[in-house]
């Protein structure tokens, strides 16, 4: 019997994180969720309050999120919190969950520019729209821009490639993503 659901298995190696194994999966399934977390609430604060200060100062915590292998963030759960669990360190970001911490910075950077450039209506569309993919993402796991983007980039006529290690396992419905 698996110690996960598997819904939940595949939310993550959405994310690219496959080939590991169901207890791993089931330790960092909600710490995978702290970083968004976190810059859902900072980008819900930015937003609600119309401050490009508050979304420019959120931009390059996303940014370092798709350059490095890691969110800064996750620093707080891989330095402090798994200790206190007894849960392992969070795997090294891939390509997928970097390609999503890239739209979240362009969307942050899209916000900011709006409120400070005298247009209001653009940052609270796409500051808000951020929020909610996010809020989607730390409610259940499940990442929007993962599962679409890959057919939007498609039709726009780039080829995408986000395969892992053939040699990993892969459940059917992560298959779908690539």
């Amino acid at each position: 019997m698996s110690l996960i659901p598997r819904t939940t298995r595949e939310n993550i190696e959405a994310q690219g994180f496959c080939g590991l194994n169901d207890k791993t999966y089931a330790q960092i399934n909600y710490p995978l969720r702290m970083s968004p977390a976190i810059c859902m609430t900072w980008a819900a604060v930015g937003t609600a309050l119309a401050s490009p200060t508050i979304l420019w100062a959120l931009a390059p915590f996303a940014a370092l999120g798709a350059i490095l292998p890691g969110h800064p963030f996750d620093v707080l759960y891989n330095y402090g919190l798994r200790h206190l669990f007894g849960t392992p360190a969070l795997p090294r970001y891939g390509v997928r969950r970097r390609f999503a911490c890239a739209l979240a910075t362009l969307m942050v950077v899209a916000a900011a520019w709006g409120f400070q450039a005298g247009m209001p209506m653009v940052g609270y569309i796409v500051g808000w729209s951020l929020v909610a993919a996010a809020f989607v993402n730390v409610s259940t796991g499940f990442c929007y821009t993962l599962v679409h983007s890959p057919h939007v980039l498609r039709q726009g006529g780039l080829r995408v490639t986000w395969l892992p290690n053939p040699a990993q396992k892969r459940s059917p419905l992560a298959s779908r993503y690539v």
